[in-house]
């Protein structure tokens, strides 16, 4: 894979055993993009070309999304732990990290886990806790189905993953657990959160803005950006606001 001027790196990442796989694009300073729940590392195909003119952009999948296997436990906690360790043995140095949705909720976890490891965090479409949840997306948790997810995500699963084409409803039925689930993190945690940070989301997004009003209030250093007319999708359907939102923040 290939953009105007830069080759892709596609690999595997050994993290405790489980073949991560990752791709590494472009020149510049690391940066780790952390996808959303259910999502593979096409959902980024619209970013990393505006970004790996500055950076090398790295794009891991997770355990049980994409090319990645499911190992058999997919929980926050061990996600970020995965993400630590890839941060450590294949990035090798503090990098900046992207991450949406689900994606988010790792990335704060590693920069709260090990700031010397994030340099700055941005931080898209995700609240800290289900109090951040907007009304209409608080409603319908505890009844999500696939069917509720964008149409090319069970496609695109079932054309690369490891563990084959059904296991699609598998892995949904551990990640939609994770979001019918409050997390235990109160706002005041974000107190000791210590890299820069960006909020970033949509107007309409699963994230109220009051809640990530509040947010920037408890982080020490954090600016907040909203992207009007758009919605949670927005990185894949205006990859180019995101983009300029992130080299700002980063530059």
């Amino acid at each position: 894979m290939t953009n105007d001027t830069t080759t892709t790196v596609q690999a595997y990442a050994d993290i405790d055993g489980l073949a991560t796989y990752y791709e590494a694009t472009g020149d510049g300073p690391p940066l780790v993009l952390l996808h959303g729940g259910m999502c593979p590392i096409e959902t980024w195909g619209g970013l990393v070309p505006h970004l790996a003119g500055s950076f090398r952009v790295f794009t891991p999948e997770r355990r049980g999304h994409g090319r990645t296997a499911d190992p058999g436990t997919i929980t926050y906690e061990a996600m970020a732990a995965d993400t630590v360790t890839f941060l450590e043995d294949t990035v090798s140095e503090a990098a900046g990290l992207v991450g949406w949705s689900d994606g988010a909720t790792v990335a704060l976890l590693v920069a709260l886990w090990r700031p010397d490891l994030v340099e700055r965090l941005v931080y898209v479409g995700q609240p800290v806790n289900h109090s951040g949840l907007a009304p209409e997306v608080a409603a319908t948790l505890d009844r999500i189905s696939p069917e509720a997810l964008p149409p090319p995500l069970r496609p695109l699963y079932q054309a690369v993953s490891p563990d084959g084409p059904e296991h699609f409803d598998v892995v949904f039925a551990k990640v939609s657990k994770l979001w019918g689930t409050d997390t235990a993190m109160a706002l005041d945690e974000l107190e000791a959160l210590t890299p820069p940070t960006l909020l970033a989301a949509a107007d309409h997004d699963l994230v109220t803005v009051e809640h990530l009003l509040a947010m920037q209030r408890v982080i020490p250093n954090a600016q907040l950006a909203v992207v009007p007319g758009a919605d949670h999708g927005f990185p894949m359907q205006h990859p180019d606001l995101l983009a300029a939102l992130v080299l700002r923040f980063l530059s």
